[in-house]
């Protein structure tokens, strides 16, 4: 049987899972919840095996639950890996998978321009545990080679960044790690699996924050590892079992439904997003605009080379900085002003008094977040109305 595409992948991939668990009796369409804390045995000796070998059986949902399971199964499907961990955050994802790639310390090089709980992460908190970590403008990939140490054991990326949309040539990334024998890891939210494939592309673990579009619904915080089988069995019996970053049944339930809409919705964000991009980058009021399908972005042809669509996320100045950022979110209409991302809504943040304002003031300005910046993550509905919206918004600052 051929290769299936991805809206058949986020539709059905897991329904084996599914029909195992339900063998005994007929099969319930959709994926039900195993809302409980345990399961019970019929004697000691069932329960002692499957103490012994969880693949024969549930014992607590710390450790496992049969909905969890189905999400991963379907993760590591659209991710094209070997296995897929489900966490209750996307930094529950992070933490857990730098604790298992740096489980005695080490080193680790990363991106100038991440998530700033990410960063903050790498910055402040990971000393006491013997990690260091050396952060690099790594759009180019020279910079990441020099900054390699011999005890060097994660490349750590996101791409696009959060929020500045900089890319990373992930196979030239991943060639550098696999020569120094380091592990690859990048944060995919903003691409999602349908917008790349780092896997494919040479990368060894890729995150999510499943809050995000992966779910779609605003309604779920979740997170999620997807690699090698090794990797995530070493992540799921350590890390997230002993530090306990565990996705509730309910979340893991409602990522389920809000997946099998994965490729629709992106094709949605991508067509909204090129068109608003196209339309902010000409208004008189704003200074630039970063969106990686423009030709205007530096990276548009490795964009192009290596995304399939380029996403819902926009960036942008504006003139007059950040008072006139200000007055734009307070004039807006429907446009909702919230962080987080890859929702139905439009939503519209300012990173560096909300996101980003963990990030110390003169390492926003070095890595280009302003006072003046601006994200988008551009929702679903009609174009035409989020263009009026930020028109009418903007009309003030016109020159």
């Amino acid at each position: 049987m051929k290769k299936l595409g991805k809206s058949t992948q986020a539709i059905h991939a897991g329904e084996a899972a599914l029909a195992r668990i339900n063998e005994k009796s007929g099969t319930p369409l959709l994926p039900p919840i195993y809302q409980n804390s345990t399961f019970r045995f019929t004697s000691a000796e069932e329960c002692a095996e499957a103490f012994a070998n969880e693949e024969s059986g549930y014992v607590y949902t710390r450790w496992g639950n049969p909905t969890q399971q189905i999400l991963e199964q379907k993760l590591a499907v659209l991710e094209g890996g070997e296995a897929a961990l489900a966490t209750a955050s996307g930094m529950g994802a992070i933490s857990t998978a730098l604790l298992t790639a740096l489980p005695k310390g080490g080193h680790v090089v990363a991106m100038e321009t991440l998530y700033s709980a990410t960063h903050h992460l790498l910055n402040e908190e990971p000393g006491h545990l013997g990690i260091e970590t050396t952060f690099v403008d790594a759009t180019d990939v020279n910079a990441i080679e020099r900054a390699l140490r011999p005890d060097t054991k994660v490349i750590y990326l996101e791409s696009p960044t959060n929020p500045l949309l900089k890319l990373a040539d992930l196979g030239a990334c991943a060639e550098i790690a696999q020569a120094h024998g380091a592990l690859t890891m990048i944060d995919n939210t903003f691409a999602t699996p349908c917008g790349q494939q780092p896997i494919a592309l040479g990368i060894d673990v890729v995150l999510h924050s499943m809050t995000k579009y992966l779910s779609g619904n605003g309604a779920v915080i979740a997170g999620a590892i997807i690699g090698k089988k090794q990797f995530i069995e070493q992540a799921k019996t350590g890390a997230l079992r002993n530090f306990g970053a565990v996705i509730s049944p309910f979340n893991a339930w409602l990522t389920l439904h809000g997946i099998t809409t994965l490729p629709l919705r992106w094709t949605r964000h991508c067509e909204n997003a090129a068109r608003i991009a196209a339309f902010l980058e000409t208004h008189p009021a704003v200074a630039w605009v970063r969106y990686p399908g423009l030709h205007s972005h530096p990276q548009h042809e490795l964009a192009q080379r290596q995304m399939d669509g380029f996403g819902g996320m926009i960036t942008l100045e504006l003139k007059g900085g950040r008072s006139t950022g200000e007055q734009l979110v307070n004039q807006l209409q429907f446009c909702a002003l919230a962080v987080s991302l890859g929702d139905a809504r439009t939503l519209i943040c300012h990173p560096a008094s909300t996101t980003h304002s963990l990030v110390p003031p003169e390492i926003r300005r070095q890595t280009g977040i302003t006072d003046g910046l601006v994200r988008i993550s551009v929702g679903l509905e009609d174009a035409e109305d989020i263009i009026a919206d930020l028109g009418q918004a903007l009309a003030p600052h016109s020159p």
